[in-house]
């Protein structure tokens, strides 16, 4: 298939209703900003078959920043490659997504294995180094998913299969950073936060696997701790420090009814799955 050129894509056409936006007060640029968002999560919504499918796959992909202070992982678990390196966030690098070359040796130093799944987002589908990162993920047996503002792309013909976010044209033609950058991390956030929800870093909609890194976090701890046990906060913080501020340990012993070092085996015999936990401390217990 001709691969279409850049200017035949949806997310590159010029927005009708946009037209001489320059010329417009700031109220109603916010008000055309606005209604072409509004648009955002219809997209979404269309997309959600093939979103399930990212949740409920082998899932080790995007939202990287993020997904350890909230979840507690370890950094290795949830990585994020940009072309450019991390540099990139900062600075003006897009010549590297050119490159098919650079998308090829990254992947290369990462070893990925059937063990990974690799999300490669490009609002155009047509990046190199993107298309180049999944093909080589794919070749070493890794899931690979493609996320994309356009259709029949082939970022999308490279991946296992696709998230095709359609949010139309931008209201500053081109500037994907806009309707498609705000589908892309609506997208992540529900991979993500099912993903780790489904591997029992969440206890109803508590993220109970997170790191107390600071007195603001230390606070949230006891929060949840107070919600998920239905315990008063002085017997929630006292669970916590004698858990040594885990946690998944101390709702383990306020819920069970068990030790610390009962609740720590449990959280390891269940892989960190803290629901699954509780069972296995309560059935423990059992005569």
């Amino acid at each position: 298939m001709k691969p279409r050129s850049l200017q035949d894509l949806t997310t590159e056409r010029a927005n009708p209703r946009s037209t001489d936006l320059d010329l417009k007060p700031a109220l109603e640029i916010a008000r055309i900003i606005n209604a072409e968002d509004a648009k955002v999560a219809g997209a979404v919504q269309r997309a959600l078959p093939q979103i399930a499918r990212a949740i409920s796959g082998r899932m080790g992909a995007l939202d990287a920043s993020e997904i350890p202070p909230t979840f507690a992982t370890s950094p290795a678990l949830v990585q994020f490659i940009i072309a450019g390196g991390p540099k990139a966030l900062g600075a003006e690098a897009e010549a590297s997504e050119d490159s098919s070359e650079l998308g090829h040796s990254e992947m290369v130093k990462r070893k990925p294995s059937k063990k990974d799944v690799l999300i490669g987002i490009a609002a155009s589908g047509r990046t190199p180094f993107t298309i180049a990162a999944l093909e080589y993920a794919r070749s070493r047996g890794a899931q690979t998913i493609a996320l994309t503002c356009n259709p029949d792309s082939p970022l999308e013909r490279a991946a296992h299969f696709a998230i095709v976010t359609d949010v139309g044209p931008e209201v500053l033609t081109g500037s994907s950073r806009m309707k498609a950058g705000t589908a892309q991390k609506m997208v992540l956030n529900m991979i993500t936060t099912g993903a780790m929800t489904r591997l029992g870093y969440v206890y109803g909609n508590l993220m109970v696997n997170l790191r107390l890194k600071n007195s603001k976090l230390s606070e949230r701890g006891i929060t949840i701790l107070q919600n998920a046990a239905e315990v008063d906060r002085e017997q929630a913080r006292q669970a916590l420090q004698s858990a040594s501020n885990d946690v998944p340990v101390a709702l383990v012993m306020l819920k069970a009814h068990v030790l610390r070092a009962q609740a720590r085996r449990a959280l390891k015999a269940t892989n960190g799955h803290v629901r699954k936990a509780i069972a296995v401390a309560q059935k423990s217990k059992r005569p």
